[in-house]
C-alpha cells in the first residue's frame, strides 16, 4: 500500500502544478490537456517502484502512454489560441469569488482522485501480479482496447475535420461514426478501459478491483462530465433534436428510421 500512496502523492503533486499553471494562464482548459498525461504520471510513478519483466504487464503499462500522449497532443492543438472552454467559463462565472478554491477542489483535486481510481487496473497489475496469468483473457482485453482506441481516434479525427471546415460552423456532426452514436469518442474511451480491466483480471492477483475502472469512467461520461454538459449546449436546436431521436447516445447502432 505504500507504493500506491507514493503513486497517489506523485499524481496529486502533478495536479497541483496543473492548477498553478491554470491560474497563471487564466484558463482551466489546462486540466483537459493534462488529463491524459495524469494517467502517464501515476503509471510511471508506480512502474518506478517495481521490477516487472512480465511482457503483458509491460504492455498494460504502455497503453495509457499511447492513449494519454495522443489525447494531450490533440487537445493542446485544438485549444491553443482559443478562449476557455464554455464549460469552464460557465463555472468561472457561477463560482465568483470562490472560483480559485472550487476550481482546485472540483476540477484538479477531484480529477486527480478519479484518475487514480480509474488507473487501478494498471497499478494493481504492476504491484500485485498474478502468479498464474490468464494469457487468453489478456489477449481478449488487448483486442477490446484496440477497438476502443480505434473508435476514439477515428471519431476525434472526423470531428476535428468537420470543425475545421468553416462551412460547418453552427452545424452538428452527423457523419462517419457520428452517424451511429452521438458520442463515439466517449464510447471508445469507455471501451478502452473495459479492455484494460479485462487485462488486469488476467494479470493481477487482486483482479476484481479492476471492474471499478470501466464502471466509473462510463458513469462519468454518461451522467456527469461528458454527455450531459455537451448535449445541454445543443438543447432545443431543431437539427439536434432530430439527430438525437434517431441516433444512439453511446453504443454505435444503426440510425432509427423516422416514424
Amino acid at each position: 500500500m505504500d507504493a500506491l500512496a507514493l503513486s497517489l502523492a506523485a499524481l496529486l503533486a502533478y495536479m497541483g502544478v496543473l492548477f498553478i499553471v491554470s491560474l497563471i494562464v487564466k484558463n482551466n482548459g489546462v486540466a483537459d490537456i493534462g488529463y491524459g498525461i495524469a494517467f502517464m504520471v501515476v503509471v510511471a510513478a508506480t512502474f518506478a517502484q517495481t521490477t516487472i519483466t512480465e511482457p503483458f504487464i509491460l504492455v498494460i503499462a504502455l497503453l495509457p502512454f499511447i492513449w494519454g500522449a495522443r489525447l494531450a497532443t490533440r487537445i493542446y492543438l485544438k485549444n491553443t489560441g482559443k478562449p476557455e472552454d464554455f464549460r469552464y467559463k460557465a463555472w468561472r462565472d457561477a463560482w465568483g469569488k470562490s472560483f480559485v478554491v472550487r476550481s482546485f477542489l472540483q476540477v484538479y483535486l477531484l480529477q486527480g482522485l478519479v484518475v487514480f481510481i480509474v488507473s487501478l487496473p494498471i497499478t494493481l497489475a504492476l504491484l500485485y501480479p498474478s502468479v498464474q496469468p490468464n494469457y487468453a483473457f489478456a489477449y481478449l482485453g488487448l483486442a477490446v482496447w484496440v477497438v476502443g482506441f480505434f473508435f476514439e481516434v477515428v471519431a476525434d479525427h472526423q470531428l476535428d475535420q468537420f470543425i475545421k471546415n468553416p462551412q460547418n460552423k453552427g452545424s452538428i456532426m452527423m457523419r462517419g461514426l457520428w452517424r451511429y452514436s452521438r458520442h463515439p469518442n466517449y464510447f471508445g474511451e469507455s471501451t478502452m478501459w473495459v479492455g484494460i480491466a479485462l487485462m488486469s483480471l488476467a494479470l493481477s492477483s487482486i483482479p476484481f478491483v479492476a471492474l471499478v475502472s470501466p464502471l466509473l469512467i462510463t458513469f462519468l461520461l454518461l451522467k456527469v462530465s461528458g454527455v450531459p454538459l455537451l448535449e445541454k449546449r445543443w438543447e432545443g436546436d431543431p437539427a439536434w433534436e432530430t439527430y438525437k431521436k434517431r441516433t444512439s447516445v453511446f453504443i454505435p447502432l444503426p440510425p432509427q428510421l423516422p416514424s
